[in-house]
């Protein structure tokens, strides 16, 4: 046994030290269809897919650029090499951040041209903690303290087939691609 992943396309990945050559859209899109939102402590399943694509169409509704629709949708791409680490736990983990962070800015480098700016960041992290919030709400029933975030979208949190999730992934990454 090797110090990689087997991806859905075969490729052999080393989460610990990426070539961004092996890095597939295929294997994103349908390793976060698979994946579930909140180390699967939710209600019912809810894909990191679903929430992605969420965060996409939302900075699509606030007028934001092609290029921060694709990061919305790619930002826990890393996750379908690494897993989702729940938010608590990842704080107490600086090691497996800085592998985190490295692999992002590798794939946003890869389909976006350039890492993320610290405005983007800022933008896709409001978005990103906006869905969070609606996620506790909704998916735990879970009251959050706090002004509930504005959402342009309308969430629908109707579990859907992997493969019609992986497909819509695969759809507004072809069309939003830069």
């Amino acid at each position: 046994m090797g110090n990689y992943i087997t991806t859905y396309t075969g490729r052999h990945f080393e989460p610990a030290d990426p070539d961004p050559e092996m890095i597939r859209i295929e294997d994103i899109a349908h390793a976060l269809s698979m994946i579930c939102r909140g180390n699967g402590h939710v209600k019912t399943f809810w894909s990191v897919g679903q929430h992605c694509i969420n965060c996409a169409n939302e900075a699509r509704a606030r007028g934001l650029s092609d290029r921060m629709v694709l990061a919305c949708l790619l930002h826990d791409a890393s996750e379908c090499y690494m897993s989702d680490i729940p938010r608590p736990f990842k704080k107490e983990l600086p090691e497996y951040r800085a592998h985190e962070e490295r692999l992002l800015d590798m794939i946003y480098e890869k389909f976006l041209g350039s890492p993320l700016t610290q405005e983007e960041q800022i933008r896709l992290k409001e978005i990103d903690d906006a869905m969070l919030w609606y996620d506790l709400e909704l998916l735990l029933h879970e009251h959050q303290s706090g002004e509930k975030p504005e959402l342009h979208i309308d969430l629908d949190y109707t579990v859907r087939p992997f493969p019609d999730v992986e497909k819509e992934y695969l759809a507004i990454f072809q069309r939003f691609a830069l």
